[in-house]
């Protein structure tokens, strides 16, 4: 399955999304549908008890339910059970709720959006502007933000081509690049930054999406010329990568006086849980694997 992870929005409520380009289909959390439709302060507790319920009665759509990694609100990659949308339209049948025809609604033109971007790119893209201009975003910053899309595509393309697989993988490299110019592990700058489920870079100042361009841009770079073949060496150009764009971000704090109280103790080693330094390289432990929810 070729995927393709998105957030897409519900009257401002995130929900989870995988596009599969081999079957040509979204695949939505359930948890975040759930969620949605009913207001719970617990949605995994109500999917919980109304998967024992349907599946009782013998409902085929539960039993058909896929699981797949999605990112999680504690930052990490996690199972959870997800529907295409001719499933989701049964399921919602179950849940009662004032907003289950505008969610039938929206869950359609989710289908037809994604097949017009298909067809047009760009549409996919005035999609975009809108979001972020809607959002309030400066013309700036949009601009930096969609020219860091570019950059990062073009990381994991890169990726793709050495034989790195996406989901650990992917996440593991990007923590590497991440700590390397940042101090700080993506987990860790969310935290730092106050987010949960919301998109680090929407959230990044133009320095900050500058220099993490730099340090995938560079990254990809240093891929291309050396063509590594495994992910240890993987790790190393990332770490590479990540330290030039680090070097660039310090030197830019001593010329200003500006410097980060909580990036200079992740370099200090106060924090920094689940990432060990060893020469240049930063490994992830048992810690950072996804678990199941």
């Amino acid at each position: 399955m070729t995927q393709k992870q998105a957030i897409q929005l519900f009257e401002e409520r995130k929900v989870r999304t995988v596009w599969d380009d081999e079957a040509g289909k979204w695949y939505v959390s359930v948890i975040d549908v759930v969620g949605v439709l009913t207001d719970s302060a617990d949605p995994n507790n109500y999917w919980k008890v109304l998967k024992s319920r349907l599946k009782k009665e013998g409902n085929e759509t539960v039993t058909n339910c896929n699981r797949l990694q999605m990112l999680a609100p504690d930052g990490k990659m996690r199972l959870t059970d997800v529907a295409d949308t001719e499933q989701l339209f049964r399921l919602i049948q179950s849940i009662p709720s004032p907003k289950a025809e505008p969610f039938k609604l929206w869950l359609a033109s989710l289908g037809r959006e994604r097949l017009e971007e298909m067809d047009d790119p760009e549409n996919g893209l005035d999609r975009m502007l809108e979001y972020y201009h809607r959002k309030g975003y400066s013309e700036n910053w949009i601009n930096q933000r969609l020219k860091s899309i570019e950059v990062r595509k073009e990381l994991t393309d890169e990726w793709e081509r050495r034989g790195i697989k996406k989901g650990q993988e992917f996440a593991t490299l990007t923590d590497i690049i991440t700590l390397g110019w940042s101090g700080m592990t993506t987990r860790q700058y969310k935290q730092f930054k106050g987010l949960k489920t919301e998109s680090l870079r929407d959230n990044m100042t133009n320095l900050e999406l500058v220099l993490n361009m730099l340090a995938e841009a560079t990254t990809t770079e240093i891929s291309k010329e050396r063509k590594p073949r495994t992910i240890a060496a993987n790790r190393i150009v990332a770490a590479q990568g990540g330290r030039i764009a680090g070097n660039t971000r310090r030197e830019i704090e001593a010329q200003t006086g500006k410097k980060n109280r909580f990036t200079s103790e992740c370099e200090a080693g106060v924090s920094g849980k689940g990432i060990r330094a060893d020469r240049g390289r930063k490994r992830l432990t048992a810690q950072s694997m996804p678990r199941t929810v």
